[in-house]
């Protein structure tokens, strides 16, 4: 199970460490608020291929970080 995703300097995202909980998880908010953006991270880190305009303007570097247990 997912316990901790940690981003830093991915696209609008400057930093942001999300600490899930038991129980079922439900990411919603307006069109623009960050959704995919979360999920795309995810994918980097497992793996996915990375583009560099993802990376926030201005910044050499991104991390992206999961805790799995």
């Amino acid at each position: 199970m997912l316990e901790n995703l940690h981003v830093k300097n991915l696209a609008l995202i400057e930093e942001e460490d999300i600490t899930f909980l038991d129980g079922l998880h439900i990411l919603s908010g307006e069109t623009g608020a960050g959704k995919s953006l979360l999920i795309g991270s995810v994918n980097l880190a497992l793996g996915g291929k990375f583009e560099k305009d993802m990376l926030r303007r201005g910044e050499e570097s991104g991390l992206v970080e999961l805790v799995f247990d």
